[in-house]
């Protein structure tokens, strides 16, 4: 496609078709390398590689070898292997569709990138991934640069915040003197990179390197390393072998039991059928031990829960790209947030007005009228940007600020540029721009520039009414600005002057005081994410005095023992002293890319739990390592894909609810962990004494997958609905290395474990009881104990669902879970009413399910009393 070339001189001499085919061949396409993600097939593998899905297969394995022996029924392998698939494919399909709808969006962007070079002599525009090295590259404001290389003419201005993060702009010139250049200096005047973006002037760049040789390429390669394992894989993990080991023991025991046993009562087998068929008994015993001992629903849970959650967070600008990250923001130690956009609106914004007698103005409205005519022209005729259907167009982002403060006071419909005569733009030299109007038939000249500039060359400042009065204290001025200075604001002075010259005395119409502002909910967040545990760290490019004001106005620097630190400062600490002053660390400014990688490493290194925040290339790699990254919506596409979390509106509050809802998915795991371990154990304990009393299936294997499948399936869904409450603010992080079971949870677990087991026997072995059920067969007497564990589990639900004395506190906050529990109820009298030989179940008669919701009920009571005593 032909492009209009835009006027300069001579043209710098591009590359042929054949000299472009030659250099890609030499130094490599300009396109970046991509790790693909594996695979469904291959996530479905590396699942069974799961502890507890391992502990399955052995179960799956006994159990297809026994119905090959005609000692099990075909659906016991069969529920098995449904548990097996259901539990390892949730997450690995979920996140695989995650993945691909990250890769479309990706191409998508990727295929609308193009760039003008200069090729047999034409201006053409190319797609990005053909531009090579030598290319001569055409750059106008707005347009991407395509790779990194040395501007050879024309001067422009790039803003650089894919990669510093900052909003000041950097200008681009020829280095005609050939004074030479450092291109690790993002600060350098010759040298410009990829992903920046060209905010003023025009000029031409020849392309130096490409692809992942670019700063960008060596950013977005780092970002595909590898990472750790959350916090909550770590604690799974750990519980898993746990678990395991519980089971196999418990196993082993059971079997060893049940051979004591028949040796013990003298009961000995004749021959070798009647050992085998004893073997193959107490084997089948084991089987269901080790069933019982796996919570099968707990990978489901926690797949159900970050879907979920998922889905709650995007209504709130919280988009989950990579589900772990969310489970780890609640387990946050530490966050290290960028300063630009997520601490600040990201945007320069007029704080306040200075007028010549030092008086100040935090309004436009509240400025004299006749001063205020005088700040219209030097400061929105003077102006490169433009107002237009309540928009500001063009222009950089000092005269954009300048542009929209008038603006929003209804000022902009004033800025008349018919009067303008000549228009000078910012000359990096003077300091300053101008622009000469025609006021009344005479001749005014408006300079915009430094203010301590201007200051010199002052002396007198137009007051209130317009007159022009002498400049008595200028001292005092001075004063004014280094306080402002100290307050991280950007000074910028507007004089005027009679004549077409902007040289020479001139008089001061104002100063004004332009920054980043602090985000007015920025503060607050700020401040309940420290009252949560979690220590924030302010890393910015920005210089130290403008970092600590920020730093205080925002909360993070309230005592004398924080810790505000330069990158030159960083760098002289060991790791060893960089640990050590971790802790009191508040604030890094002058920060480059790999000091925040560094301090992350560091966190890390101390076992804690590190988030970071960024929205440039410069930020992936610290993204990526962090144990959650997150990406701010409106930063570049590397740093969304190195982060875990997509902030949409890149609020620092909206990170607050996703370490809230975080904080709520680990308690909602710990609630359904209380209620399904509670059942596993009760499970073992029942399956492991029965025998021993003289019933060897007491509950079958198909009995106890449908209890921890099916009900705990439909149990996560009513934890995994549990709302997100603000007292989990108040509490501490949990530490990476400590258990996902706390003491008070395993007390919890045991006692009701206990009960419900103790519950279990009694029935099928008291005599009292038994004549209270009518002294009916074993398998009626099963079926009442089946009956009595699932309502009993049921119950103690409510009791796993809070930590409060009150086990129905809340309970209208989720719905969820009073429908989940009636339908469990509802589906237990099925179960046991029709489930027949499949479940090895007779139905039960209406005093047997009386008594059997009563002793099921008295869990919740019993609960209560250790809740007293324990004092939870």
């Amino acid at each position: 496609m032909q492009v209009k070339e835009k006027p300069l001189s001579t043209l710098p001499k591009g590359l042929t078709a054949a000299e472009a085919e030659e250099s890609r061949k030499k130094n490599g396409a300009n396109t970046l390398t991509q790790i693909p993600p594996d695979p469904l097939w291959k996530k479905i593998l590396e699942g069974f590689k799961d502890p507890m899905i391992m502990i399955l297969l052995v179960a799956l394995v006994v159990q297809v070898v026994l119905f090959f022996l005609h000692q099990a029924e075909w659906f016991e392998p069969v529920g098995i292997l449904i548990a097996i698939m259901i539990a390892n494919g949730v997450s690995a399909f979920s996140e695989n569709k995650q993945e691909g709808k990250a890769s479309a969006l990706k191409a998508e962007e990727e295929a609308k990138e193009t760039a003008k070079v200069i090729r047999d002599g034409k201006l053409t525009e190319i797609h990005v991934s053909d531009v090579v090295v030598g290319d001569i590259v055409y750059l106008q404001a707005g347009d991407k640069l395509p790779a990194d290389g040395e501007l050879v003419m024309g001067d422009i201005k790039v803003d650089q915040a894919a990669l510093n993060g900052e909003t000041e702009e950097a200008e681009k010139i020829p280095d005609e003197n050939g004074e030479g250049y450092n291109t690790k200096d993002l600060l350098n005047k010759h040298y410009a990179y990829r992903g920046t973006v060209v905010c003023g002037g025009e000029g031409y760049m020849e392309i130096k390197v490409v692809g992942d040789k670019t700063l960008f390429g060596e950013l977005a390669l780092e970002v595909q390393e590898e990472t750790r394992e959350t916090p909550l894989q770590v604690k799974l993990g750990k519980l898993a072998k746990q678990i395991s080991t519980f089971g196999y023991i418990g196993a082993i025991c059971i079997i060893v039991g049940i051979m004591a046993k028949t040796l013990v009562t003298g009961d000995i087998p004749n021959g070798v059928f009647e050992w085998i068929h004893l073997i193959l008994n107490a084997v089948t015993v084991a089987v269901t031990i080790i069933v019982c001992a796996v919570p099968e629903g707990l990978p489901m849970l926690t797949s159900i829960l970050l879907s979920f959650q998922s889905l709650r967070m995007a209504k709130d600008n919280v988009l989950v790209r990579k589900i772990n990250g969310l489970e780890t923001a609640g387990s946050l130690s530490i966050l290290f947030s960028d300063k630009t956009g997520t601490i600040t609106e990201g945007k320069l914004s007029v704080v306040e007005l200075s007028a010549g007698n030092g008086e100040t103005y935090d309004s436009f409205d509240k400025i004299p009228a006749a001063l205020a005519d005088n700040i219209i022209i030097g400061a929105g005729v003077n102006n490169s940007a433009s107002a237009a259907e309540g928009k500001v167009i063009g222009g950089n982002s000092t005269d954009r600020a300048l542009m929209t403060y008038l603006m929003e006071a209804g000022k902009a419909e004033g800025i008349n540029k018919d009067n303008v005569l000549t228009f000078s733009a910012f000359d990096s030299t003077k300091k300053c721009s101008s622009v000469t109007v025609n006021e009344n038939g005479s001749h005014v000249t408006y300079i915009k520039g430094a203010p301590e500039r201007l200051l010199d060359r002052c002396d007198s400042y137009v007051d209130g009414n317009g007159e022009v009065k002498p400049l008595a204290d200028k001292q005092a001025l001075m004063d004014y600005i280094d306080t402002q200075a100290s307050r991280s604001m950007r000074l910028l002075g507007v004089a005027k002057k009679d004549g077409d010259s902007d040289e020479g005395t001139v008089t001061l119409v104002c100063l004004l005081s332009i920054r980043d502002n602090v985000r007015k909910e920025a503060a607050d967040a700020i401040k309940e994410v420290q009252n949560a545990g979690i220590q924030v760290v302010m890393v910015t490019g920005d210089r130290k005095e403008t970092a600590v004001a920020i730093a205080k106005e925002a909360g993070l620097l309230r005592t004398d023992t924080d810790i505000a630190l330069t990158s030159a400062e960083l760098a002289e600490k060991t790791d060893d002293e960089l640990k050590a002053l971790l802790p009191d660390l508040r604030v890094v400014s002058r920060a480059l890319p790999t000091d925040k990688s560094r301090l992350v490493r560091a966190a890390q290194e101390l076992n804690l739990v590190v988030g970071m925040t960024g929205d440039g290339v410069n930020d992936s790699p610290a993204l990526k390592k962090a144990d959650v990254g997150f990406a701010m919506g409106s930063g570049t596409e590397v740093a969304k894909e190195a982060g875990d979390i997509t902030i949409l509106d890149d609020n620092f509050s909206s990170i607050e609810k996703a370490i809230l809802y975080g904080r709520t998915m680990f308690k909602s795991i710990r609630k359904f962990l209380i209620f399904q371990l509670t059942v596993n154990v009760a499970a073992v304990l029942t399956c492991f004494i029965a025998p021993l009393l003289g019933e060897n299936t007491i509950m079958t294997v198909v009995q106890l997958l449908l209890v921890n499948l099916a009900m705990d399936t439909l149990a996560a869904i009513a934890f995994g609905s549990e709302p997100a409450l603000q007292e989990y603010m108040k509490e501490k992080p949990v530490p990476r290395s400590a258990s996902i079971v706390s003491k008070g949870m395993m007390t919890e677990i045991v006692i009701s474990a206990l009960y419900i087991t103790a519950l279990c026997l009694c029935i099928r072995f008291v005599p009292f009881l038994r004549t209270a059920f009518g002294g009916v067969d074993n398998t009626y007497l099963n079926s009442a104990v089946f009956a009595t564990f699932m309502m009993a589990i049921t119950f103690n639900g409510f009791n796993a669902r809070t930590s409060h004395m009150n086990p129905f506190e809340g309970l209208g906050r989720n719905m969820n879970f009073i429908y989940v529990m009636l339908s469990i109820f509802v589906l237990q009298f099925i179960f046991v009413t029709f489930g027949g030989e499949v479940l090895s179940v007779e139905a039960l008669s209406p005093v047997t399910w009386l008594i059997c919701i009563v002793l099921a009920f008295l869990v919740i009571p019993i609960n209560m009393i250790r809740k007293a005593i324990m004092k939870d």
